[in-house]
C-alpha cells in the first residue's frame, strides 16, 4: 500500500538546519530553496520548512515525534556524531534493542536504535 516514507519538520533557522542534517548526520541533501529542503535518509525522505517570515511564527512544538535512525554499530555511530558536535542525552538498553537520544538545532528529538 505505501511506497515511501517522509516527515516534515519546521525549522527557524535553515541554513542551521540543512547544516546539521547533512554535514552533521552525514545525510544526502537532495533540493534546497531557503524555504524548504529535502533530506534523503535510508527508507525516509526528511522536508526541512522554513515558516516564519512567510506565514507568521512557527507553530508550537509538541515533543510528541521523533526521527529514529537505525544503525549495525552503536559505538562507531555515536563516536562518528559526537566527532562532529552530537551532544547524546540519554540511554535505553533493552532486550531487543539500545536506544541512544539526541536533538537537532531546533530542539527535535532524533534517536540511534541498535536492533540485538
Amino acid at each position: 500500500m505505501f511506497k515511501s516514507g517522509n516527515v516534515t519538520v519546521m525549522v527557524a533557522d535553515m541554513k542551521q538546519a540543512v547544516k546539521f542534517y547533512a554535514e552533521t548526520l552525514g545525510l544526502e541533501l537532495q533540493h534546497g530553496d531557503g524555504h524548504f529542503a529535502q533530506i534523503a535518509a535510508p527508507g525516509l525522505t526528511i522536508g526541512l520548512l522554513h515558516l516564519a517570515g512567510e506565514q507568521g511564527s512557527l507553530p508550537e512544538k509538541s515533543g510528541s515525534m521523533s526521527i529514529g535512525f537505525e544503525v549495525e554499530d552503536m559505538e562507531s555511530a555515536i563516536e562518528t556524531l559526537k566527532s562532529r558536535g552530537v551532544q547524546f542525552h540519554d540511554s535505553v538498553e533493552g532486550k531487543a534493542a539500545n536506544v541512544v537520544h539526541f536533538n537537532d538545532p531546533e530542539g527535535n528529538t532524533l534517536y540511534l536504535v541498535c536492533n540485538r
